[in-house]
């Protein structure tokens, strides 16, 4: 039922006529995915994109010399996608894996096409959600050179304390650009305090 649907937090109400709501949201498919599981694997083209309903989510590369650093992290109400891959139909360097059992809602590139050509608020809500990311982006690339790890984590604990409550610390610890071992001195310091 569409008065209680979990997307109408993600979609307002204020933004869609409910027209435009039933349509949206009937298109988008529930998919469930358990602990472990790949939302998309490196070398594959991102033909969905996910909204997280419950669950946590991880994005991830592997280096040169095979470690896998986590590139973010999704949780509740985020979009899990590779925009670059979404868009420019080119293969993903990202692995994207379920850390622990997930619902999501699903919608695929060709189905986003439709709705983007066809509905004025879902292609104004997509440019916004799109230009978000890319400033938190930026912002966490910027934070990786020019802020301490300690910084970094303190910011992470504020902005995301469900991520550092949640999450294994040797994730974390990959997001930050720091060991296991600076992560937990770091983590001491602070409790210390």
């Amino acid at each position: 039922m569409i008065e209680q649907h979990f997307l109408k937090n993600i979609f307002k109400v204020n933004d869609f006529s409910n027209e435009e709501l039933e349509t949206i949201i009937s298109k988008f498919k529930q998919v469930t995915f358990s602990q472990n599981d790949y939302l998309l694997n490196e070398g594959k083209t991102e033909n969905h994109y996910w909204f997280i309903e419950s669950g946590f989510v991880r994005s991830y590369v592997v280096d040169t010399k095979g470690n896998d650093i986590t590139t973010n992290f999704y949780t509740v109400g985020d979009i899990v996608i590779d925009w670059t891959s979404f868009f420019l139909r080119n293969p993903t360097r990202e692995n994207i894996q379920a850390l622990t059992d997930c619902v999501c809602w699903q919608l695929d590139f060709e189905t986003f096409q439709q709705l983007f050509h066809s509905i004025q608020s879902f292609r104004e809500q997509g440019r916004t959600t799109l230009v978000n990311s890319y400033f938190l982006l930026k912002k966490q690339s910027v934070s990786m050179i020019a802020d301490q790890a300690k910084e970094r984590y303190i910011k992470l604990v504020k902005e995301k304390p469900h991520i550092v409550q949640n999450i294994s610390l040797k994730y974390i610890a990959t997001y930050l650009g720091i060991t296991d071992t600076s992560l937990s001195r770091i983590r001491k310091e602070i409790s210390g305090k």
